[in-house]
């Protein structure tokens, strides 16, 4: 729960500070000298990339958790069977034994969204980020019945 409410603030603070640079856009475009501006111009741009930026994350967040619901209900979340260090974090060893029971049990169920969802878990517990997140979105797709490219 703290994670959402952090996220939340995190966020309201940065609709505030698009809404901020947005006004200095129109204040800098209303100057009516060129380089003002062009820099208004930018500076009206960034809110609109952030703002969309932070949809689609918020978005993302929302449909991967809502995935986490609907496994956890049928009883088919991954269980943390993870070694730890002394310090806490997860031993790299272990998770990548994990990593290839979960990318074998992906590559025999390729159209299983609950595959693709564990295996996503796989890679942000051997700190692959990137792969992570791309196959929470195949699961994402997967799940909503979109096609997926390989």
């Amino acid at each position: 729960m703290g994670g959402k409410i952090t996220y939340v603030f995190l966020a309201t603070v940065l609709v505030l500070v698009f809404g901020v640079v947005g006004m200095e856009g129109v204040l800098l475009l209303l100057t009516g000298e060129p380089a003002a501006m062009g820099m208004g111009a930018v500076a009206f741009l960034l809110p609109v990339v952030g703002g969309w930026f932070l949809w689609k994350n918020t978005s993302f967040a929302r449909r991967a958790h809502r995935l986490a619901a609907e496994l956890e209900a049928e009883g088919g979340l991954p269980v943390d069977e993870l070694r730890r260090t002394q310090g806490g974090r997860i031993d790299r060893d272990s998770a990548d034994e994990v990593f290839a029971l979960r990318k074998a049990e992906a590559e025999d169920s390729p159209e299983d969204w609950r595959c693709w969802f564990r295996l996503a878990v796989a890679y942000h517990d051997a700190r692959d980020t990137p792969r992570a997140r791309k196959a929470m979105q195949r699961a994402i797709a997967l799940h909503e019945g979109r096609p997926v490219s390989a």
